[in-house]
């Protein structure tokens, strides 16, 4: 018999937190994650600009799955599928000039 690990999710509820701490408490929760574990976020609006902002800032070192789409509730789950210091194609600030014209 085999014993299947499974990773950890941990549940952030953002609905209690005000607006100006959500994003930085987000994604210092994100960059504690194991690669494999999840943050499951639970919101009262759209996050469509936090996944733009993971989009710079973590590119290539998750995935964004929708749980439940409103209209007063929204779930997200993010799941860390590789670590930070592994560079990932197009991630800007992985360079001296940030992704410019030496990078190709």
């Amino acid at each position: 018999m085999t014993a299947t690990l499974i990773q950890p999710t941990f549940e952030l509820d953002l609905r209690t937190i005000a607006p100006r701490e959500r994003h930085p408490l987000i994604f210092g929760r994100f960059d504690a994650l194991a690669t494999g574990q999840a943050l499951q976020l639970v919101n009262d609006h759209n996050p469509q600009p936090l996944r733009y902002q993971f989009e710079d800032r973590a590119l290539g070192q998750f995935e964004w799955a929708t749980l439940e789409a409103g209209p007063s509730v929204w779930r997200i789950q993010i799941t860390r599928i590789a670590d930070a210091s592994v560079p990932s194609a197009g991630a800007k600030g992985d360079s001296c000039c940030s992704g410019g014209a030496c990078c190709g």
